[in-house]
């Protein structure tokens, strides 16, 4: 037997102007605005994470989901949970169907959908391959290079989501790559915590065959000198 596919993660710790649901398929019937990403026809069909988007006027909250931020089989919340955005005259964008390749099948690696330091941007990943999709124009967006992304880690205190690999982490803010780290590990980044503007974390030294700490400035991604007692 194959091991259950895991719940998609729904992180929304950065205010958006965008609501989404991941489809358990694709529609029979296509909307007017369908995008694929990277736009490899031969990708699609290892297969994709389908996400409806629909664009806001108003930035929504970080914290409780919208009628449409939910996966396959979850309860819709209640009314008074709901964001509601606020009115406004801008033009707001007509949804759009969002087909994101797959990379891997293995539970190891995430599939879901964060919200960015942008508010306009949405950050889909689909078995660790990430795409970063400007909702209000969503011909626009950017394939990490890094794959498989291993975890997401947002920091909205710092404006910045971290995308971890196995050997380096990139730092994605508003206006988008912020910075990248040198190499961390020969085989797996652990993130243990920020404070006071400083990532520590450990990756494995394959010289050593032990696992190595190391602290980044994140305003930087430098590597800073840590306190030994």
């Amino acid at each position: 037997m194959t091991a259950p596919a895991l719940a998609p993660i729904l992180d929304f710790s950065f205010s958006r102007r965008w609501q989404a649901e991941i489809l358990a398929a694709r529609p029979i019937i296509l909307p007017a605005r369908h995008f694929t990403y990277p736009g490899n026809v031969e990708e699609i069909e290892r297969g994709a994470l389908e996400v409806l988007i629909r664009p806001l006027a108003a930035a929504v909250g970080g914290t409780a989901p919208g009628p449409c931020d939910r996966a396959p089989g979850e309860n819709r919340p209640s009314a008074s949970q709901e964001a509601i955005p606020q009115p406004s005259s801008r033009p707001i964008p007509e949804p759009f169907l969002a087909t994101c390749a797959l990379g891997f099948r293995d539970p190891i690696v995430p599939t879901g959908l964060w919200s960015t330091p942008r508010p306009e941007e949405i950050c889909a990943v689909s078995g660790g391959y990430a795409y970063l999709i400007d909702t209000v124009s969503p011909g626009q967006f950017t394939m990490l290079p890094h794959r498989p992304v291993l975890e997401l880690r947002p920091l909205p205190a710092e404006g910045l989501l971290l995308f971890i690999g196995h050997r380096f982490i990139l730092a994605w803010g508003a206006r988008g790559r912020a910075w990248e780290s040198e190499k961390l590990s020969d085989e797996g980044v652990t993130v243990l915590g920020a404070e006071n503007g400083i990532l520590h974390g450990q990756g494995w030294a394959m010289m050593t065959d032990r696992e190595a700490p190391f602290a980044l400035d994140l305003r930087s991604g430098e590597r800073v000198q840590q306190d030994r007692a």
